[in-house]
């Protein structure tokens, strides 16, 4: 079990380097210092009963989950605001009546819609499961150069490894999910 000295050394000693991690993830000063408050107040409510030298692993895993959970957010936020403008009112008064924009007439594409949602939907959560199985280091490598589009060097900076080692990761985590999602029939 750490002590609070050694968790307060520990918090110290990552506290930039996570900081910058995260500010090369969102390239938000203010976002990123959230990030990795949040990812601190995290690792101090549910493991500080953890050993010392169990702390570098969890708390780099609590600061991708809380980075990941912050570009979701951001993109459900991006989502919902642009949907909003969609029913804007054209009229001069300002006033906006649903029933007036809604055109029931395309009913047959809607359907065809919902459908071809519903199935990028259990696409996504296929993808999103093999992504889980795979190693940590190939899984963070591959998340944060093809979902958080970092380059090869930022990545390397970010995950403490040589730009070979992330090419490497990267490589070998393309190949595993390749082979996973052609094994449950899913062609990408």
């Amino acid at each position: 079990m750490a002590t609070e000295q050694e968790l307060s050394d520990f918090l110290k000693s990552v506290e930039k380097r996570a900081f910058k991690r995260s500010v090369y993830h969102v390239r938000n000063d203010e976002a990123a210092l959230d990030i990795v408050q949040d990812s601190m107040m995290k690792l101090v409510e549910h493991y500080s009963h953890k050993p010392p030298d169990e702390l570098p692993m969890l708390f780099q895993r609590i600061l991708s989950n809380t980075t990941l959970d912050w570009f979701r957010r951001q993109k459900t936020r991006n989502a919902l605001f642009s949907n909003l403008s969609d029913f804007e009112s054209d009229s001069d008064d300002g006033e906006f009546d649903l029933l007036e924009n809604l055109d029931g007439s395309d009913n047959a594409s809607q359907v065809e819609s919902a459908e071809k949602t519903t199935q990028r939907a259990q696409i996504l959560r296929e993808i999103e499961l093999e992504i889980q199985e795979l190693p940590a280091r190939q899984r963070e490598a591959f998340l944060m150069r093809y979902w958080e589009e970092l380059d090869v060097a930022e990545t390397a900076a970010a995950m403490g490894c040589s730009e070979g080692s992330v090419k490497t990761h990267c490589s070998r985590a393309v190949q595993a999910l390749n082979k996973a999602l052609r094994a449950k029939g899913i062609q990408i």
